[in-house]
């Protein structure tokens, strides 16, 4: 059987490794299918040039962000309308919370919900020997205008799923992949540490309850494989938290500082203490991706986020205090939130950010699948019925969300505030135009200040060209 996997392109120079389709990958190869993939991220292909001739089944897997619903709809539309198509399977976080909306709308057949590493080898046996999809775990089918949803599958064993596929990949273009404190000749991979999370934030679209950490061994062993194979000397564990307790994340740390790799991760401010931090840095760390969400102790509480101002201030200056870059992720719009907490969030990024990265604050998103999404249904604030006079009609939330309201990650798609949404976006600029000042002054000053060293002597510098 010959598979074809998709990595769709998203507008960007440079893309990072398509982790998931690299594990689905290496569990299909393993069980023997001829698996090839199709880079459209790296050439900008066209979506009609898509090459479907002689594959059994064709795959995509996409996240729930407008950008990524749109593009999996146009593949969706050009695959489901090429004359002796092969079998066309979804999965990821997009299509999970909502199967059934999902295959409808692509014209998919077969949706993996949650963990596909789990599922796609059965779903593919069964395939190859035309067997009834029935009684495998993990998946909703469609067969004609009827959808039919299985029992979810129970969660893996992280160090079950393997290594990526990395060999059927252009892993020359993935290593070019960028990241905040990264020098010019640095190659850069992300690695999986674990999946899951904690903690329960009620914006969070994640698919699974809890943490499954990977053992240090297999951490260290993909490492150590990627550093000889690929060159690298940056590696960005970019699955939803490294740091989950301060014992895991020193059990990382020493497993990785014989390596001299320097890395970067998703951290909790909860744990960024002085002696772990310390621990980090010297483990090769130069930059932890912190979700903050907010600088209000009453909007944290609301939000679930089990996190304080107290703890988010502590965090942020020892991690500073350690050279180690903070990440600053901060939204806006939660449940109970006003222009008072959006300006607080302000004077803390102006206050604290090193200028390592643009942020500017985003609205928050009830992305399906998360608390906040079933809590903008209860309130009337996604589906029902719209349009005008004899043009009215009932749409459901999951259509509501992606074809009428989620249009762009920037912008506000469900209002929980008591602002209307033109007073909203007013007050998201006025606060954004702040940040953004304050990012282009500290890189304009950097700029005259190496200048200014180039003129006095530094010889060190190769110019502005």
């Amino acid at each position: 059987m010959r598979i074809l996997l998709i990595t769709y392109d998203n507008g960007s120079l440079f893309h990072g490794f398509p982790m998931g389709l690299g594990c689905i990958a290496r569990v299909l190869v393993d069980r023997g299918y001829d698996v090839d993939v199709w880079s459209q991220d790296i050439h900008h292909y066209p979506d009609e040039d898509i090459p479907l001739a002689g594959y059994d089944a064709v795959c995509i897997s996409v996240v729930g962000g407008y950008y990524q619903y749109r593009k999996l709809m146009s593949l969706g539309a050009v695959i489901s309308g090429t004359p002796g198509r092969p079998l066309f399977v979804i999965g990821g976080h997009g299509p999970s919370p909502e199967p059934e909306y999902f295959l409808l709308r692509s014209g998919a057949d077969v949706c993996v919900m949650g963990e596909g590493e789990g599922t796609v080898g059965e779903l593919f046996d069964c395939i190859a020997w035309g067997r009834s999809f029935a009684h495998v775990k993990g998946i909703a089918y469609r067969v004609g205008g009827d959808v039919f949803v299985n029992p979810r599958r129970e969660l893996l064993d992280v160090d079950a799923i393997g290594m990526p596929a990395y060999e059927l990949f252009p892993m020359e273009y993935y290593r070019l992949y960028r990241r905040p404190r990264m020098g010019p000749t640095d190659f850069c991979m992300q690695v999986l540490s674990g999946r899951g999370c904690t903690f329960k934030c009620n914006f969070c679209y994640r698919m699974d309850e809890g943490f499954r950490p990977r053992s240090v061994e297999g951490i260290v062993e993909e490492v150590g494989y990627l550093k000889g194979e690929y060159g690298i000397t940056r590696v960005a564990f970019e699955d939803e938290l490294l740091m989950s307790s301060v014992a895991r994340t020193e059990e990382v740390c020493r497993a990785l500082a014989p390596l001299g790799v320097e890395w970067d991760c998703n951290g909790r401010l909860n744990y960024a203490k002085p002696d772990v931090l310390k621990l980090m840095r010297e483990s090769g760390c130069v930059f932890i991706n912190y979700g903050i969400e907010s600088y209000d102790d009453g909007a944290l509480k609301r939000m679930n986020k089990g996190l304080t101002t107290k703890q988010i201030t502590l965090g942020i200056e020892a991690t500073l205090a350690e050279g180690i870059s903070p990440g600053f992720n901060i939204i806006w719009g939660n449940l109970g939130e006003d222009e008072e907490i959006l300006g607080k969030g302000v004077e803390f990024l102006l206050k604290y950010d090193d200028g390592a990265q643009r942020r500017t604050i985003r609205p928050v998103t009830p992305y399906p699948g998360s608390a906040l999404y079933y809590e903008a249904i209860e309130r009337g604030l996604l589906g029902g019925m719209v349009g005008e006079g004899a043009e009215m009609k009932y749409v459901e939330p999951v259509e509501d969300f992606y074809e009428n309201r989620h249009l762009n990650s920037d912008l506000l798609a469900v209002n929980f505030t008591g602002l209307t949404d033109d007073e909203f976006h007013k007050a998201l600029l006025r606060a954004n135009t702040r940040l953004l000042e304050n990012y282009y002054d500290k890189q304009k000053a950097a700029a005259i200040e190496q200048a200014e060293r180039l003129y006095a002597g530094d010889t060190s510098f190769r110019g502005f060209r």
